[in-house]
Order: structure tokens, then sequence, then C-alpha cells
């Protein structure tokens, strides 16, 4: 289980995140990357929606499906069978969205890394000399962070869409996975404070096993933030980088 308590505390620092961005004068770091996540997330949904419309259309062709349909000159199968091309697509989409924010993370883990770090800095009053050496174990550390998440949340997603198919539980299977999406997304920001205070990946996911409210409040709103695409990454490490500090975790 969760805490309440942590998921309101995660929730409150994206507000503290605001003020400190506004305060700081943060803008150019989260508008930039924010117009290039947005720029690649619509080259992706319109590249992905017009492959798989080829790909369906082709595996149809394949095995002679359309002709099928076509013979058999039935309005009702015929528009069944578009709604299946459609729904294919759909679900597609929605893998995308799901999978994309795990790109991103990848591609951006240079630039959180900065953001996580120049937040504790000023919050600290003080500069963290810069290493190339240190740099690269944090993008490395946040590329391997991501992978593993994207791993782990695609499982458990499996799982719990075949356990959607059990009596009742399938009535809770929604919430679960939301929960479970919005946990792997805290985690992945959350893991660049953990790595500068020198914690293992083990001891990173166990801390936030501990404190599971801290990772799915700020995934929730992060998760919200998605239909505000130009500042959810950003906004997110920022928030979850001052909640951290303010919890002085070792």
């Amino acid at each position: 289980m969760f805490s309440i308590r942590e998921v309101l505390g995660a929730i409150q620092a994206y507000g503290k995140a605001h003020q400190f961005i506004k305060q700081h004068k943060l803008w150019k770091w989260i508008i930039i990357p924010g117009i290039i996540y947005c720029i690649l997330f619509l080259l992706g949904i319109v590249f992905v929606w017009s492959y798989i419309g080829d790909l369906v259309d082709s595996l149809m062709n394949l095995l002679h499906l359309k002709q099928w349909v076509n013979s058999l000159q039935n309005s009702l199968i015929n528009f069944l069978f578009i709604l299946v091309g459609f729904c294919i697509r759909v679900i597609t989409i929605l893998l995308y969205i799901s999978f994309f924010k795990y790109f991103f993370l990848i591609l951006g883990a240079p630039l959180f890394a900065f953001l996580s770090e120049k937040t504790e800095a000023i919050m600290q009053h003080r500069d963290f000399p810069f290493s190339w050496s240190q740099f690269l174990k944090d993008i490395w550390r946040g590329v391997k962070i991501s992978l593993r998440n994207m791993v782990y949340q695609t499982l458990l997603t499996i799982g719990l869409i075949i356990l959607a198919f059990v009596p009742l539980f399938g009535l809770i299977t929604p919430l679960l996975t939301w929960l479970v999406e919005c946990y792997y997304w805290g985690f992945s920001m959350m893991d660049y404070t953990f790595e500068r205070r020198q914690l293992s990946i083990p001891e990173s996911i166990k801390y936030i096993n501990q404190h599971k409210g801290m990772a799915i409040g700020n995934g929730l709103v992060y998760y919200l933030f998605i239909f505000i695409p130009i500042i959810a990454p950003c906004y997110a490490v920022i928030a979850a980088t001052i909640h951290l500090q303010e919890k002085k975790i070792p």
C-alpha cells in the first residue's frame, strides 16, 4: 500500500516547482525541451497512425480477408472489419503514448540530470562541481532506470490485462493499471536525486518501495500534464527534486 499523505505531498511539490521556476527564471529549460517534446510526440503519432494503417491493410490482403468480406456483400460484416482496423490503430496509439514517455526520458536524460542538479544547487545555495564523468554516470543511470521501469511496467500491465477477465477484479484493473503507470513515471523522476546521493539502484528501489506514495503523487500530476506536454517532463523532475530535498533523504 501507499500513504495518501505522501501522494498529496508529491502533488503539492508541483506548486512549489512552479514558483521555483518563476523565481529563478528557468523557463528556457522548460519551454525549449517542451517544444521538442511536442514536435517528436506529434510526428510519432502521425507515423504510427499511418504505418499501422498500412500494416493492417497488408495483413488483410495477405490473408485475403478483404476479398472475403467483399464477396459476402454484407454491410454489417464490412462495418465490423472497418471497426476492428480502427480499434487496432487506437490501441497502438495508446501503447505509443505509454512508451513515448520512456523514449523521451531516455533522450532527455542529460537535461533531466542537469535540471535536478541545478534545482538542488539553488536550494542548497551552493554549486556542485561539474564533472563530465559524474554527468555521464547520471545520464547512464537515468537511461538504465527508464529502461528498467519500462520493462517492469509493461510486464505488470500485461498481468493486469489478463486479470481483468476475472470477475469483480476486472472492475479495479483500470485503476491499478493507472497507479502502476504513475508509480513508474514518478520513480524515474526521483532517481536523479538518488544518484547524486550515491545510492545504488537497489537502494533507490528500496527507498521508493517504502515511499510509493511519493512516486505515485509525482507520476499522477505528470500523467495529467501529458495534456500540457510542453511542461510535463521538466516540471516533474524539478518537483521530485524539491520534494526529496525537503524530505532530507539520506
